[in-house]
């Protein structure tokens, strides 16, 4: 009855589908994972406003929490550079104690989306609305680097980001050039280690440099002990915060941000990592580990964690194929911590900035940015530039609640214009390209390796995602797939993105796909959108009796 609240730990255990064989591979992608993350969760911390071991702290008590009840097989959790915006202004309005409070009502509140299956309507949200706050989000984050990524001797930074600039600009003139030779350093490092070995991180192989650097040539740039001495290499014990009403009412708005955040970030994590490796999670279960681990984070004076794309997909490219990969991560972390925590204030704060720098690069989504200015809908770009605009200026929540409303508004309006009247003949009776004569009935005959799928209605948004699900749902891959597309009456860009990466994922599975019965104007947005250059002008069939022919051809030259 209560199967969508399941960890996927405990289903895979039950089922019997962990194998020693890739026991031993999560083992060696969590080890992996564990060094990649070991600078992350420093540096989103101090990033954060934070003192540096709260990161750890995270990463460890958090991550284990999500690997362990989480409701995806490789989701690795921990603090996310999404949450710096939001952590950094709590903290500079309420403190670090609000912050800890805003956390923990957080994580209730996210057990509660998951608990009320909120999870299976947070991937509604448009993807251009996505791409705009997460663009504008590594705006922010690049801004609040250039302090240290330039030593620039500034005693307090505003949290707004016009304001930021305007003192970076008053500064330039006091650039400390061995501080930004180490972050540009540890930028290209970072890019390029790669191309000499994938196994290790190139953000490592910086850090370990500088620090001897530093050291050895006693060069006068700001590291984690000259700004926040030593790191503790103990956790505190747990401790309730104490809550009043009054405390409630005054962050309430920063709890629902970060569980907003914290949702989308981790659900949208999760969906990428399915893609990955053709896997599905339980978006449900997902939300209730992640405010768990919001919860007990909070409870050993951690800061907001969740989903983090960038381990996960890490944790999915070296093999991590169950959440024991995400507990050894956790693993690694602790050992780390308890050794070598001593060592890791020697790190120069130039080279956080450096790392962070690579971050917001990644994070920036800029080719999705350009291409939806390019090639999508005035609607689409405007939810993207606005939504992107307020993120950056004014605040995060404010942005995603007004692309959202933009959002319905411009649904709204596609519908209303894709609404068709036809003329009466005089009968009483409209005719309309309806029918319900099944495909067999139709068509003269549907070879067994072609099988057709009809899209009606708006391929917008909400109905993409059911879309995808449906061709995700074949079990057996026909040799052609045949799209029919004559009541396809608009398609948005979350709709094109989605049908991009199915046509994508069915050509990598050997079936040839052939579009059918498109309108001009839906065959304008996908040719713009490089999907009928993806299957071939050949491909594409005036009605369905022309694609059967063109799936018969190819059936030949196949066989």
């Amino acid at each position: 009855m209560y199967s969508y609240l399941y960890p996927k730990l405990y289903t895979l255990f039950k089922n019997g589908l962990i194998t020693r064989k890739q026991v031993s591979k999560d083992i060696m992608s969590g080890i992996i994972v564990g060094i990649v993350a070991l600078p992350l969760a420093i540096a989103f911390a101090i990033a954060s406003g934070v003192s540096p071991e709260k990161g750890l702290v995270t990463a460890i008590v958090a991550g284990f929490i999500i690997s362990a009840f989480g409701g995806s097989r490789v989701q690795i959790g921990g603090p996310t550079g999404a949450f710096i915006v939001i952590v950094y202004a709590i903290v500079q309005e309420h403190g670090v104690d609000g912050l800890i409070i805003a956390t923990f009502m957080a994580g209730f509140i996210i057990i509660g989306m998951g608990l009320v299956k909120m999870g299976n309507l947070l991937k509604y949200i448009p993807y251009p609305l996505i791409v705009g706050f997460t663009s504008g989000i590594a705006l922010i984050i690049f801004s609040s680097q250039i302090k240290d990524f330039f030593g620039l001797e500034i005693d307090k930074l505003p949290a707004d980001f016009i304001s930021k600039w305007q003192i970076y600009f008053n500064n330039f003139k006091g650039i400390n050039w061995i501080a930004a030779a180490l972050a540009l350093g540890t930028v290209l490092i970072s890019f390029n280690f790669h191309r000499i070995t994938s196994k290790v991180p190139g953000s490592i192989i910086a850090i370990l440099l500088s620090v001897v650097i530093v050291k050895y040539f006693n060069l006068p740039v700001e590291t984690i002990e000259s700004k926040f001495g030593e790191i503790p290499n103990t956790f505190s014990l747990p401790s309730i915060p104490h809550v009043n009403f009054a405390t409630i009412q005054a962050l309430i708005q920063p709890a629902f941000a970060i569980a907003l955040l914290g949702a989308i970030e981790s659900l949208l994590s999760a969906v990428v990592a399915d893609g990955m490796i053709g896997s599905k999670h339980r978006p449900n279960a997902e939300l209730i580990a992640q405010g768990s681990a919001n919860i007990v984070s909070a409870l050993f004076a951690g800061i907001p964690a969740t989903g983090a794309i960038a381990r996960t997909a890490t944790n999915v490219k070296n093999g991590g194929r169950t959440p024991i990969a995400g507990i050894v991560h956790v693993i690694v972390l602790l050992l780390i911590m308890l050794v070598f925590a001593p060592y890791a204030k020697l790190i120069p704060m130039a080279t956080l900035a450096g790392i962070l720098i690579v971050v917001s690069y990644h994070m920036s989504e800029w080719r999705q940015f350009s291409s939806l200015v390019r090639t999508g809908k005035r609607g689409d770009i405007t939810v993207l530039l606005v939504t992107f605009f307020l993120t950056v200026v004014f605040d995060l929540v404010i942005a995603i609640e007004v692309g959202i409303v933009l959002s319905s508004f411009v649904l709204m309006k596609r519908i209303s214009d894709s609404v068709q009247v036809r003329q009466d003949d005089g009968t009483g009776i409209v005719k309309t390209p309806e029918s319900e004569m099944l495909f067999e009935q139709e068509v003269k005959s549907i070879p067994k390796e072609v099988s057709i799928y009809q899209i009606e209605g708006p391929l917008f948004f909400g109905a993409s995602q059911l879309f995808e699900e449906t061709l995700n749902q074949l079990k057996i891959y026909p040799k052609v797939l045949i799209l029919r597309m004559r009541h396809l009456s608009f398609v948005d860009s979350t709709g094109v993105q989605r049908l991009h990466e199915m046509i994508k994922k069915l050509t990598h599975n050997g079936v040839k796909v052939v579009l059918s019965g498109m309108n001009v104007n839906v065959k304008h947005d996908l040719e713009k959108a490089g999907i009928i250059d993806l299957v071939g002008e050949e491909n594409c069939a005036l009605n369905v009796d022309l694609a059967l022919e063109r799936a018969n051809q190819i059936l030949a030259q196949k066989n």
